[in-house]
């Protein structure tokens, strides 16, 4: 990202998650209950969440970068409060003197940073790279990602974030753009309504047997400007920018741009979205297999990017390993967990997504002012209708 700087700092039990967010553009109406909290409120729902989403009521606080309900464009600092740190405070304390450590982890969980993390920075306690690497962390991308919803809002693009797939049931049900308020109503933000009851009795048998669950995700824009992104360096591809963001996501492994990875298996005349004018509407494609980006460029049609989340690495019913300490065989270490969290990972897809949107925007566009952005975004669209 180089207009629209995204960091974040906090661990999993530590007392809070901080964003910090540079590039804001001035004048943006920003109230943290109306545009950042819901989002937050999404990211801990879905059906198959454990106990932490009981504990934590997740809510954004402003500590910079915001003045009488508007961005001032100086760098937004916004902080998330773990309720759960009362009960770690003693474990997760900054100060010295606290060994032997409480709560050590020295089993290594298979399919997490546990073992490797541990390599790379030397820490046999394992905790020193779970307490980071936790999912948790995802809470302070969704607070980012809502800022940069709010700013895509202002050039008129608008996001959605569903479940195409979960617990190996299809249940991509087809996007209707005037329904986003059944995805919040549904458990597994679908419209598939059908396959409800057939995910429901996967995931139930999942936590009897220990068990977790992946699935597939998707985030949808539309109203994205043509010209988004450049097709003239391998960093500047907007496509590459969006695969790099959310394979950044834990348990995110994989990604497609529309229908990559079908269009992988069928000859280029099905692939290909033929392209027609017309004087009301300019330039439009009947299909949208390319997901609205040839060559690493926006071309106005709606931006499509799917996600494929593995199951959660920590198990009930653990897996074998070895204790990191005395190299001895050990069940995995068993953390509180979810035994699924598909749903929310759409959301988490969705803010990270829109973070890397936001700043191709505002690269294109200009990062001062929101004033600015509507009249530059505007006069674009005027062009490129005309073009």
């Amino acid at each position: 990202m180089k207009t629209l700087r995204f960091l974040s700092a906090g661990e999993s039990h530590g007392p809070v998650l901080t964003v910090l967010l540079d590039g804001v553009p001035a004048g943006l109406p920003l109230v943290p209950a109306e545009h950042v909290d819901p989002w937050l409120r999404r990211r801990q729902g879905g059906y198959g969440r454990g106990r932490r989403q009981v504990i934590e009521t997740d809510a954004a606080r402003v500590l910079a970068g915001v003045r009488a309900g508007r961005t001032t464009g100086a760098p937004l600092s916004l902080q998330i409060e773990n309720r759960d740190w009362r009960n770690w405070e003693t474990i997760m304390s900054p100060e010295p003197g606290g060994e032997p450590r409480k709560r050590a982890l020295t089993k290594a969980r298979p399919g997490h940073v546990d073992l490797a993390g541990g390599i790379k920075y030397g820490h046999k306690d394992l905790r020193d790279v779970l307490e980071r690497a936790s999912a948790r962390e995802t809470a302070s991308r969704v607070a980012a990602g809502a800022v940069a919803l709010r700013i895509l809002a202002e050039a008129g693009v608008k996001g959605s974030a569903r479940v195409v797939h979960m617990a190996g049931v299809p249940c991509d049900g087809g996007m209707d753009w005037d329904r986003l308020d059944a995805l919040d109503d549904s458990p597994f933000r679908t419209f598939d309504t059908a396959s409800e009851d057939a995910i429901r009795a996967r995931v139930d048998q999942a936590k009897r047997d220990g068990d977790t669950l992946g699935g597939v995700v998707e985030a949808r824009f539309r109203g994205v400007p043509v010209g988004l992104g450049s097709h003239t360096q391998w960093d500047r591809k907007l496509d590459g920018r969006l695969a790099q963001a959310v394979m950044s996501i834990q348990a995110i492994k994989g990604v497609e741009i529309g229908d990559g990875w079908q269009n992988a298996t069928v000859p280029g005349s099905e692939v290909h979205d033929p392209v027609f004018h017309d004087d009301g509407r300019g330039y439009y494609r009947p299909s949208n297999r390319a997901g609205g980006l040839e060559a690493g460029i926006t071309n106005g049609e709606e931006l499509v990017v799917r996600a494929a989340m593995k199951p959660i690495a920590t198990l009930m019913r653990p897996l074998p390993t070895v204790d990191v300490v005395t190299h001895e065989p050990a069940d995995a270490a068993r953390e509180r967990s979810d035994t699924t969290a598909v749903p929310a990972a759409s959301i988490v897809v969705l803010a990270m997504t829109a973070l890397v949107l936001a700043d191709a925007l505002l690269e294109k566009f200009g990062p001062d002012t929101v004033r600015e952005l509507r009249e530059r975004v505007a006069a674009h669209r005027a062009y490129a209708a005309a073009y």
